[in-house]
Parts: C-alpha cells; sequence; structure tokens
C-alpha cells in the first residue's frame, strides 16, 4: 500500500480495535472511525488519543475516502458501510490482520490462545517483561490494573497478544490469532466455546491445530498439559513444547502443594539455572496460579532475571473485570467479573472462597453470549453453580436467536439447583435482579456478577445501592463492552 495516510475503522469501539485505532494515531497516521454509541472505557481511550468517533454508520462518514478501511469483526455483510466499501472497492482490512501488517512484522510475537484465561495471562506476562525492563509491545482485550493502557508498540523483540479465535471479519471468516505470526504460543485449554462458529468439539479443536500448525521449528508451545483438550494437540506441534500445571508429570509445576489463602498464592517452582524458587501472587485462585506457570516458563524461556519476574508476581494487580472488587465493605463485598462459560464460573466462585473465607457466595450471572444459553452445558452450570450458595439468573441476552431444541431450561436448572441446596432464583429483567438483590439487604455475603456484556452496568449499581442503603432507580446502564477481543 503505497501513501497511506487515512485510515478509517468500521466499529471503532470495539476492545481490540480501539486499542489498534489508538496504536496507529500514535504512528502517525489519520485515524478516523464510526460506531454506535460509546461509553468508558473505550470511549476515553479513543478520547486520550484525540480520535472522536461518528455516531452511527452513514456511508457518508466515508468520505473524504480513506486509503484504507479497518473493519471490526462484530460488523456484518450488510453494515452500510461495509456495504459502501464493497461498492467502491476500497482497501480493507480486518482489525487481526492489521495488527499483523502494521505492528508484528520484524518482532518475535507471543500469541495467548486458549478458551479460559487469556486477558489475565497476556496482561501478566506484559507486566513481567515491562518490569523486567524489556519493553514488550502488546495488545490485550482488557483493561490492566498495572499498566497505562490495553497497547503498547514497544521497542523490545517481544509483542505479546492475546490470540482470540473467533472470526477475523466477515470477509475472513477464520480465527483471528491466524494473523499473529507466532514464535511463541501459550496454550491455556480448548474447550468446546462459539457454538455458533464451531459447532462441535471438533470443528473447535482444528482451529488451535491452525494456530499450532504455524508456528516455525525454532519456536515455542507453553500448554496447560492438565487442561481440556491440550493433550491430543502436543504432539502436532512443530516446535519444542513445555508443559506446565499442578502435578510433576508437567515439565513446570508447584514443587510442594502451593499455599492459596486469603492474602494470595505462594508456591514453588524449580528452575534450570538456579534450583527452586519462591514466587507469590496477590490475586486469588487455582487460574491464576495455572496463569503464572505459564508466564513463568515464557519468562525464563527468554532469560529475564528472576528477582524482575518475583516482583512482577507479587505485585501483579489483574485487569479490570476479573475478580475486581467494586464495593468492600463489612457487610457486603460486590465483585464484577467476565466469567461467561460454565468453567469459568466454577473458576471465579472458588476463587472468591480462597480470597474471602467463610463469607456466603451470591452468583449473579447473565448468559450473555451465543453460548452461554445452550442446553448442552446444562451439567456443567449445574456443576459450576454448585459452588455458591445462592443463585440469581438474568434474562437469556440472546433467547430470540436460539430454537427450542438449543435453548437451555433455565427454570429446570434453577430447580436442580434447588434440590442441591443453592436457592436459585429467575428474574424477567435485570432491573428487577437489581431490586430484588438489594431486598435481601447485606448480610456479609460476597456477591459476584458474572457476564460477557456490561450487564447494564449492573455491579457498580449494586454497588450504589447498598453503599447508601437504598434502591436505585431502574435504567442506568453502563458502559457495554465487547465480549471479545476485536470484536
Amino acid at each position: 500500500m503505497k501513501d497511506l495516510r487515512t485510515i478509517h475503522f468500521i466499529a471503532i469501539g470495539g476492545t481490540g480495535v480501539a486499542p489498534l485505532a489508538c496504536l496507529l494515531k500514535q504512528e502517525g497516521y489519520q485515524v478516523r472511525g464510526s460506531d454506535g454509541p460509546l461509553y468508558p472505557p473505550m470511549s476515553t481511550l479513543l478520547e486520550n488519543e484525540g480520535i472522536q468517533p461518528l455516531p452511527g454508520f452513514d456511508p457518508r462518514h466515508l468520505e473524504p475516502l480513506p486509503d484504507l478501511v479497518i473493519v471490526g469483526n462484530a460488523v456484518p455483510r450488510t453494515n452500510p458501510q461495509a456495504e459502501a466499501l464493497e461498492r467502491l472497492d476500497l482497501e480493507r482490512m480486518s482489525m487481526p490482520e492489521a495488527l499483523g501488517h502494521f505492528f508484528l512484522e520484524g518482532r518475535s510475537p507471543v500469541v495467548i490462545a486458549g478458551t479460559h484465561g487469556k486477558t489475565t495471562t497476556t496482561t501478566l506476562a506484559a507486566w513481567v517483561y515491562h518490569l523486567c525492563g524489556e519493553d514488550p509491545g502488546y495488545l490485550i482485550g482488557g483493561l490492566p490494573r498495572d499498566l497505562p493502557t490495553s497497547f503498547a508498540k514497544g521497542r523490545g523483540r517481544r509483542f505479546l497478544v492475546e490470540g482470540d479465535e473467533y472470526n477475523a471479519a466477515y470477509f475472513d471468516r477464520g480465527p483471528k490469532f491466524l494473523h499473529y505470526r507466532p514464535e511463541t504460543v501459550i496454550l491455556t485449554g480448548v474447550e468446546h466455546d462459539h457454538v455458533d462458529l464451531y459447532p462441535d468439539p471438533d470443528s473447535f479443536r482444528a482451529a488451535f491445530a491452525s494456530l499450532l500448525a504455524i508456528l516455525p521449528a525454532e519456536g515455542a508451545l507453553i500448554a496447560d498439559g492438565e487442561a481440556t483438550g491440550v493433550a491430543d494437540l502436543l504432539p502436532s506441534a512443530p516446535c519444542q513444547v513445555t508443559t506446565y500445571g499442578l502435578g510433576k508429570e508437567q515439565e513446570v509445576h508447584p514443587l510442594a502443594p502451593p499455599e492459596l489463602t486469603a492474602e494470595g498464592t505462594r508456591f514453588r517452582v524449580n528452575d534450570k539455572v538456579e534450583g527452586a524458587v519462591d514466587l507469590r501472587l496477590q490475586v486469588p485462585g487455582e487460574h491464576n496460579l495455572r496463569n503464572a506457570l505459564a508466564v513463568w516458563a515464557l519468562a525464563r524461556r527468554d532469560n529475564l532475571p528472576i528477582e524482575g519476574i518475583q516482583e512482577a508476581f507479587r505485585t501483579f494487580q489483574g485487569a479490570h473485570r476479573r475478580l475486581e472488587v467494586v464495593l468492600e465493605e463489612e457487610e457486603v463485598v460486590v465483585i464484577d467479573d467476565f466469567a461467561h462459560h460454565p468453567t469459568e464460573i466454577e473458576t471465579t466462585l472458588v476463587a472468591i472462597r480462597q480470597g474471602f473465607p467463610g463469607r456466603s457466595v451470591v452468583a449473579v450471572f447473565e448468559p450473555r453470549s451465543l453460548t452461554s444459553g445452550r442446553s448442552f452445558l446444562r451439567d456443567a452450570y449445574l456443576q459450576a453453580f454448585s459452588c455458591a450458595d445462592v443463585v440469581h439468573l438474568a434474562p437469556v441476552f440472546h433467547a430470540r436467536r436460539l430454537n427450542d431444541s438449543e435453548r437451555l431450561d433455565f427454570d429446570e436448572l434453577a430447580r436442580a439447583l434447588g434440590r442441591s441446596g443453592v436457592a436459585t432464583h429467575i428474574w424477567g429483567s435485570i432491573d428487577e435482579l437489581l431490586a430484588g438483590v438489594l431486598a435481601e439487604g447485606p448480610r456479609g455475603e460476597v456477591i459476584v456478577t458474572m457476564s460477557s456484556g456490561s450487564f447494564e452496568g449492573l455491579p457498580r449499581r449494586l454497588a450504589a445501592g447498598f453503599a447508601r442503603g437504598t434502591t436505585p432507580a431502574p435504567g442506568g446502564g453502563g458502559a457495554e463492552v465487547a465480549g471479545e477481543l476485536g470484536q
């Protein structure tokens, strides 16, 4: 592409698209774009870089014609601007294609992929490399609590990117992560998800097999050897494979049972050079321990100093919307989390038990994604919510897009949970759910809201209601945050 100056983004407010727009603006390109109404944090991210999105998708927003159009993966072919760019035969790229083209050439990208844990693992890796003075590039599908932004070009060898398996664009139905030119892949697990794109587990695994296939022979695969779907993929990797996990059969594992307490997690690992090394995390949960083992393996492969890794682990605060405490008082704690799959729900609830021992746990869940309202997850939900004392279920967000055979019977699930001793409530609206939870009053519980969307601002509406002892007025929706990197 010669004389590329102006770039227009269709759906500029996505959690992967907005950071990419900011990176390109910092590189000196004239960046503009359009979207629906935007709210913090993405609106703030763009505003800080001087980017003012145009409202809506009027084709006239393409004028004057840009040199390149970058299209978010949530944009359908029938979007008015998408139709216009096709009619005008403008140059186009998907978000992941553009990231690869503009920022990954000549780097050694690390792609963090898997059904669960991508955002936190990428954030931890970026924090470790940052504190160790490596000046990494990174693009994260969430907001770090430690780093100033979710993106950086960096000048170091490594570029760390959250590798989403969702499709790249309406004109590229393949997984986003195939555009990221991996030198190293961290694979956290391959548990069937995104049923709208991958109708069965085999098609889902095939997407990850295609990622491993493009690893160079001199590259590396760092994989959770105990996670669902991983073992069958390991023999196909054309490079060095390092497994991690809690069992001694994994190459990277705790040397003794880890200490999981309300103050965090302490564990010890073996280093080939230094021997036994003590490490500590302040973020709770076995899942964060696994994330740390993966990042330890990556960082030591790159010969990062042990003292720097220790300090980064000790100070790491995680990412927003991952076990994020929005209210903590003696009588009630409100936590916001991104969990939207039964495995993530169970992991979140177990971590809360670690972080707040002895307190009752109230799970408030919105089946938000296209997968989360489906019947095949019934038994997994039953197991996951059994880790709570009380469950509140919001309406299924995409209920109208599921037929009767696909849709999970949440009434039956609630009865089954009730028989197992977990009081479960189903609500007709989020406003009703809000009023119902607040009506119970603070009684020492930890209330965790779980959704891959905004949940109409429910976490902070709950916190506000408890803080002033009154029920907020209905409405008051919060920021809409896309569920996947690049959407």
